[in-house]
């Protein structure tokens, strides 16, 4: 059983870190749309994914286009605070894409417009939290993800 998570356009080298080693944690893949705010030879990112990073199956993907290209038959679902539906409503499967955006904007506006039939959210529920941050976001649809589908 393997998940997909995905980064489009990742800000934050220690947010990327951990969510290498939470890829690695769950036997998911981890997908990194550039442009990256970061080096991937950054010092934050090898220092929150520790020594694990040499045995995760990372795969990097130069622009969002690229991306869809590659992976067009994927099963996808897209995850953003602007999503109508709860995360618990999605209907996880083996080898699904778990998709997320990037820190200070999230989605892209496009995908969020065309992906509206696939696109969730993390409830929120105080008026004084705009988001989650993408690592803590990343691990409860991962963790989710694999309660469902085991």
């Amino acid at each position: 059983m393997t998940l997909n998570i995905v980064l489009i356009e990742p800000e934050i080298p220690n947010n990327t870190g951990n969510i290498g080693r939470l890829a690695l944690a769950s036997g998911s893949n981890l997908h990194l749309v550039k442009p990256f705010g970061f080096e991937i030879t950054d010092k934050r990112l090898k220092r929150a994914g520790l020594d694990y990073w040499q045995h995760l199956n990372v795969y990097y993907y130069e622009n969002i286009e690229e991306f869809f290209s590659k992976n067009k038959n994927a099963k996808m679902v897209f995850l953003s605070s602007h999503g109508t539906k709860d995360y618990w409503d999605i209907s996880f499967e083996d080898n699904m894409f778990l998709v997320f955006g990037k820190e200070s904007v999230g989605l892209p506006k496009a995908i969020i417009e065309e992906q509206v039939d696939k696109l969730f959210k993390i409830p929120i529920y105080s008026d004084q939290v705009r988001s989650l941050n993408l690592a803590n976001a990343v691990s409860i649809i991962t963790y989710e993800a694999l309660r469902n589908i085991r």
